[in-house]
């Protein structure tokens, strides 16, 4: 099956630049995930941590 659908790319011209610009977005996409990950403020990541174990009245303080 796959010789079919190689042999139709093949024609079309132009096409070894998509697979290039796909792993270029995958690439840049997990890079920002990791900068915005790693610069994400500590504060605000235990605070989200412990938001199960607060009781109902202060998760609603939270919410808004």
């Amino acid at each position: 099956m796959l010789k079919f659908i190689k042999h139709n790319l093949e024609t079309i011209s132009g096409i070894e630049i998509y697979p290039i610009i796909s792993l270029l977005i995958f690439f840049f996409f997990f890079i920002g995930l990791y900068t915005w990950v790693f610069t994400y403020k500590k504060e605000k990541i235990n605070e989200m941590s412990n938001i199960p174990f607060t009781d109902a009245e202060t998760n609603d303080t939270l919410n808004s």
